[in-house]
């Protein structure tokens, strides 16, 4: 791959993913006014013809590994998984 081909490519890239993000940005925005909708009605459900919208609380348990790690080294370093990979990176 020629200078010119990696630059080119890595401008479709640099686009591609401003384009993501733009549209991700659109995405919270349409589902903030759900949700601002569903604030207003007082409702964790809103329903359409075709589709039907929760926004419950959801509860979840984690395992604190900082305060494990601090509290109890020994297991966490039994219990802990190290893996590798490989990073792109574009700078």
């Amino acid at each position: 791959m020629s200078i010119h081909e990696l630059d080119v490519k890595v401008d479709q890239i640099r686009e591609l993913k401003r384009m993501i993000e733009e549209a991700e940005a659109e995405i919270t925005s349409i589902e903030d006014s759900i949700k601002a909708t569903m604030t207003e009605q007082d409702t964790d459900e809103l329903r359409g013809t075709k589709y039907k919208v929760t926004w419950k609380v959801t509860s979840t348990t984690r395992i604190d590994s900082k305060s494990l790690k601090k509290e109890l080294p020994d297991i966490a370093a039994k219990y802990s998984n190290t893996t590798t990979y490989r990073r792109f990176l574009i700078a």
